[in-house]
């Protein structure tokens, strides 16, 4: 895990930071400034799925309820990931989680929390599990965010919670599962994953690796940057260290399989 830490610190602009966990060993396996809080921009509607399923799970919903008023994002890709949703008004609560983590598609997310209750009953509900998540309605507003600790237990309690009740939390993984966003040298089922960012901050959380072979949950990201529409040097310093975490995995995981 050296050599990712050292790509991370590697970073001189602004402020970086990563933690990777291990549920083979129920252990963190390397952090840097994991106590940084992060903008999460587009990232924070795990976090709203999370507290969706939570609601599930206490009763308050099912998640073949459906929600009318549905409306995709132009902007996003549900078009090209959901073509056979497009023309439909209505979607099963389950549907519009999947699609929301999928697509990063806020118009899908806000009328989700609108059916659930409103935004407030939604970041009270955070709160209750994750003091340092904020969940606001807006991606880009300052108080939409979250420290890297934080975030990384969230993911395990998704990624746990699947394994234990998979129709419970099978709506939010298969989001993470259809998200596009390739790295090259990643297979594409091996970093189901979530991306949020702003012209100032990135941030990327996932499980790197085969689902069923003991994969890595990650968080990394960096704020206070340079405009990333014109540097790209931190966006691919972080892509390089995702690309060395998924070769020590893959070389870990083949020698102890042979």
């Amino acid at each position: 895990m050296e050599n990712v830490l050292e790509l991370i610190n590697e970073i001189d602009t602004g402020k970086a930071g990563i933690i990777i966990y291990s549920p083979e060993k129920h252990a963190v396996i390397g952090a840097l400034n994991s106590e940084l809080l992060l903008p999460l921009a587009s990232a924070a509607k795990v976090a709203v799925g999370f507290c969706i399923a939570k609601l599930v799970e206490d009763g308050h919903y099912h998640w073949d309820d459906l929600i009318e008023g549905i409306s995709f994002n132009p902007n996003e890709d549900s078009a090209q990931i959901y073509p056979h949703f497009q023309n439909r008004k209505s979607l099963p609560l389950q549907d519009a989680v999947e699609v929301m983590i999928a697509c990063h598609d806020s118009f899908v997310g806000n009328r989700i929390v609108q059916f659930c209750g409103g935004w407030e009953r939604i970041h009270k509900i955070g709160k209750t599990y994750f003091s340092k998540i904020s969940i606001t309605q807006n991606p880009r507003d300052i108080e939409n965010s979250g420290e890297i600790t934080q975030i990384l237990e969230l993911l395990s309690i998704i990624y746990s919670g699947y394994h234990h009740n998979p129709a419970l939390w099978s709506p939010i993984i298969n989001g993470l599962v259809r998200q596009h966003g390739e790295i090259d040298g990643i297979p594409t089922h091996h970093n189901n994953h979530m991306t949020g960012g702003l012209e100032n901050a990135t941030i990327h959380l996932g499980i790197l690796g085969e689902f069923s072979k003991e994969p890595l949950l990650y968080v990394i990201g960096a704020k206070d940057l340079p405009n990333r529409n014109y540097e790209t040097k931190v966006d691919e310093k972080i892509i390089e260290a995702i690309r060395v975490l998924y070769k020590e995995y893959f070389i870990k995981t083949e020698c102890s399989f042979l």
